[in-house]
């Protein structure tokens, strides 16, 4: 048995991969324990994992500037206080190897003195975006240098240094690597459901209505009431049977629900996938890869994450969905709805993804590679 520890990032895309490939490995009789900012603790606990809370995440956020929805982030990601706790917590820990989330630069500074090995995990698309990875690292550490600290190495220093750099996408769906990224390896989607997501099956009515399934991010930063009341607005005159998931970060009862929708906080995605026409979502890389995993085109309406415009752009580039901004008004949603419903080619593109993801198991190919770093 081998003891793992996992330093996170909870964004809304990140921790349900991570614990798919943690319950992989924990399957295989290793330990996999969690350490992040305190709102990961709980997920992570319902999960049935042990989770270590980094208890400065914000210790030194009144330094950071105000007024961003990236303020609190930032600081979690990048401070001296989190960095300094992160390299005591592997200490104290001992693990036989530390794997770190790609957005976490403060604890990826602090990897080279750690005494084991060390890998680098990133959720979404890398080699397409290479440009965008370093421009959010470096707003990130924009906001360190307002912050009064000096500047972490780039983006491309902190990720290059490590042994292995594993990436939960098809290398099919992602650009070729340049020079200087051999240590990644692309191992497909890790599409894990929370334990806090709710079984719903959704009940057959003889193919009048079409099941639109709409979800949006599961991250604070994220949170828009307006984004989904517009599209629910958008959905309500439709033949359409709506299920929406608002992730925990807006409650039910903040929206107007219409008579052809259920709003729900959690719920498992695949069942409603099944028997779905249509996703409306923002872009994350989890969603729009187990909507393509079923075969079901999208609308995209991308939030802040740096890469679900690319997402976005890439699934209409496909042929499977079509982008919209993120403040789209209801008459656009609408109208984007009406044309995936009535046009087959959405889903035809969709489908085609779908067989290049037939039978591929990220959690399980990543679970393999992080088995095999302990023995080279």
């Amino acid at each position: 048995m081998a003891r793992f520890l996992w330093l996170n990032w909870s964004g809304g895309g990140n921790l349900p991969p991570s614990l798919g490939i943690a319950r992989a490995l924990s399957e295989r009789g290793h330990m996999v324990s969690f350490a992040g900012r305190p709102e990961m603790v709980p997920r992570v606990q319902a999960a049935g994992f042990r989770a270590i809370e980094i208890q400065s995440a914000y210790e030194q956020v009144e330094r950071y500037p105000a007024g961003s929805p990236l303020t609190r982030a930032a600081c979690y990601l990048t401070s001296p206080a989190v960095a300094a706790e992160v390299r005591h917590r592997v200490a104290d820990e001992n693990p036989d190897l530390v794997l770190i989330d790609g957005m976490f630069p403060a604890a990826l500074s602090e990897a080279d003195d750690f005494r084991c090995r060390s890998a680098v995990i990133c959720h979404t698309f890398l080699f397409r975006q290479l440009d965008r990875w370093g421009d959010m690292l470096s707003r990130l550490n924009g906001m360190r240098e307002k912050a009064g600290f000096e500047r972490l190495p780039s983006f491309e220093a902190l990720w290059q240094s490590r042994e292995r750099i594993i990436v939960t996408t098809l290398a099919a769906f992602d650009a070729a690597a340049p020079a200087g990224w051999e240590a990644v390896l692309h191992v497909g989607p890790s599409l894990e459901d929370e334990k806090l997501a709710q079984p719903m099956q959704v009940p057959s009515d003889g193919g009048e209505r079409s099941t639109v399934l709409v979800s949006f991010s599961t991250g604070f930063e994220q949170r828009s009431v307006a984004k989904l009341q517009n599209t629910l607005d958008a959905l309500a005159p439709l033949p359409a049977r709506v299920v929406t998931t608002t992730g925990g970060i807006v409650k039910p009862e903040e929206l107007s629900a219409p008579a052809n929708a259920t709003v729900i906080e959690y719920a498992a995605h695949d069942p409603i996938l099944r028997a779905a026409a249509l996703t409306i979502t923002h872009g994350g890389h989890g969603t729009a890869m187990r909507s393509l995993r079923h075969g079901v085109p999208m609308i995209l309406m991308p939030g802040l994450a740096h890469d679900q415009e690319l997402v976005a752009r890439t699934v209409e580039e496909w042929g499977a969905g079509l982008a919209l901004p993120g403040d789209a008004p209801a008459s656009a949603i609408r109208e984007a709805a009406s044309r995936i419903l009535g046009d087959p080619s959405f889903r035809s593109a969709a489908r085609s993804r779908a067989a290049q993801l037939n039978g591929v198991d990220g959690a399980a190919n990543a679970a393999d590679e992080i088995e095999a770093m302990l023995h080279r």
